[in-house]
């Protein structure tokens, strides 16, 4: 059996929640997970590190994602949106999901990382 899980990720800067005079920096994620394998897998937890520009990082863990655990089969996708808040323009994130099997088997999906950037700040 084979577990091949694709990650994609989007991310996009949200000026309407960001204030730079307060070192608060606002984006929005959205995440799509296919099922490329042979065999269904749930998604059961999940492990962020985010980085900001000064280097500071911070460390999430939870259950599921947006409130779920979803079952995806052969062919599959699981799409959602989240958001981030960074102390600097400029940060990236990344992280892992861990997954069941169908058979039981549980295995790490690696999150490459993704850069979050204000717009006009990286050339």
């Amino acid at each position: 059996m084979s577990q091949r899980i694709r990650i994609e990720v989007e991310t996009r800067y949200l000026p309407e929640q960001s204030d730079p005079a307060d070192q608060r920096y606002a984006f929005s994620y959205t995440i799509t997970i296919h099922n490329d394998g042979d065999a269904g897998a749930r998604l059961t937890q999940r492990h962020w590190i985010i980085t900001h520009g000064n280097g500071r990082t911070q460390e999430v863990r939870g259950e599921g994602v947006v409130g779920e655990t979803p079952h995806l089969k052969p062919g599959q996708g699981f799409r959602y949106s989240s958001a981030a808040v960074l102390e600097t323009p400029v940060g990236a994130m990344q992280g892992s999901y861990q997954m069941v099997a169908d058979d039981g088997d549980a295995f790490d999906v690696p999150i490459p990382p993704f850069r979050l950037a204000m717009p006009g700040v990286l050339h």
